[in-house]
């Protein structure tokens, strides 16, 4: 039967990776995403499915933990705000290296430094560009709702575990700390060892007798270090063919068109209608995967456009993939506030006039 219930994205988020049928959960409390770690200490679930839960010394220690149990083949993940996620950036890039499926749950808030608790979108570069050293991507998800929040749980898993890569939930603090309705998926039973050992047979297993596997990311022959980096880029170009998401909303026919994402999103649609009613055709897209870029997508909105406002709670970083999709074909700004501070859809729609409309 259909579970529905009330609770903070963060809360949504625990809830759903305990009903996924983790194996682990390593983190360490940071203001505004605490409420995972919370959630999962109050549910107990190492008494229900088994699920370790354990609150490591430092963002450190605990991407290096999910980087020992993903090379198990398990479902592991961790769970941070922006400050905390820089410090696992090492981590992430070894998991890369090491094609180990992992996921990474990422509540920003503003910076730079230790900035303030309340909500940013200004990690847009460090979860898309890489964040860490070398050629990688980690799959981007930006969810805009509470129900998302708890949905991409499992789709960031299995991604991850397809394309044995990590997999990076990216919210906004509103994202995470706001209420809504959700609807809980049914409980998954967890995996025992020997189905692992059957979807995971890359991983080390532990056990006696077996010929183990060697999880690592160093490789001091160049050229096997070169072949496994074009490994590498062909698994991205295929997820890049396969997984791009985004939500279009009224945007054939627009006169002008917002790309937002998260809970700018949401603000973005009140815009729309405040814009429907002065004559301006407005239409929206939505990435849903900001790694793979939805490229094309903006591209094909963008056709007949007389311009293109990005709206983002930072100095203007999702600009730089737009204007990069349209090839100048359209001009394209951006508007955003910073320091935690978020603008009302009245600020947007007076933005988006001044820029294109009066000027």
């Amino acid at each position: 039967m259909e579970e529905v219930r009330l609770m903070k994205g963060n809360e949504a988020l625990a809830h759903a990776a305990i009903r996924y049928g983790a194996d682990g959960y390593f983190g360490y409390p940071i203001t505004p995403q605490s409420e995972v770690l919370e959630t999962l200490e109050d549910e107990m679930p190492w008494e229900t499915t088994g699920m370790v839960v354990l609150q490591a010394e430092s963002e450190v220690a605990a991407i290096n933990m999910v980087y020992a149990g993903a090379g198990c083949g398990k479902a592991v993940f961790t769970s941070s705000s922006s400050p905390g996620v820089s410090l696992m950036q090492e981590g992430i890039s070894y998991i890369a290296a090491s094609e180990l499926p992992a996921l990474i749950i990422n509540v920003m808030r503003g910076g730079p430094g230790l900035g303030t608790i309340h909500p940013s979108q200004a990690d847009y570069f460090q979860a898309c560009k890489g964040g860490g050293h070398g050629d990688y991507h980690a799959i981007v998800l930006a969810p805009s709702s509470v129900q998302e929040m708890c949905d991409f749980v499992s789709l960031g898993w299995d991604l991850a575990f397809k394309y044995r890569t990590p997999a990076m939930i990216l919210a906004d603090g509103i994202v995470g700390q706001m209420m809504e309705k959700v609807v809980l998926p049914e409980q998954r039973p967890r995996r025992t060892e020997e189905q692992i050992r059957q979807q995971c047979p890359w991983a080390t297993t532990g056990k006696k007798g077996r010929k183990q596997n060697i999880i690592t990311s160093l490789e001091l022959d160049d050229d096997r270090m070169e072949q496994n980096n074009l490994r590498f880029q062909r698994t991205y170009r295929e997820i890049e063919k396969n997984e791009t998401r985004c939500e279009l909303i009224n945007t054939d026919g627009c006169d002008y068109l917002l790309v937002a994402f998260g809970s700018m999103a949401r603000i973005c649609q009140k815009v729309m209608e405040l814009a429907a009613e002065k004559g301006i055709k407005l239409g929206l897209v939505r990435p849903i995967t900001l790694w793979p870029f939805p490229a094309q997508q903006i591209a094909d909105a963008a056709k007949g456009c007389k311009g293109i406002l990005t709206v983002e709670l930072d100095a203007g970083q999702m600009i730089e993939d737009v204007k990069l999709a349209v090839n100048c074909n359209v001009e394209v700004k951006h508007y955003g506030r910073l320091g935690g501070n978020v603008p009302t859809p009245d600020e947007v729609l007076a933005a988006l006039e001044n820029l294109f409309i009066n000027k």
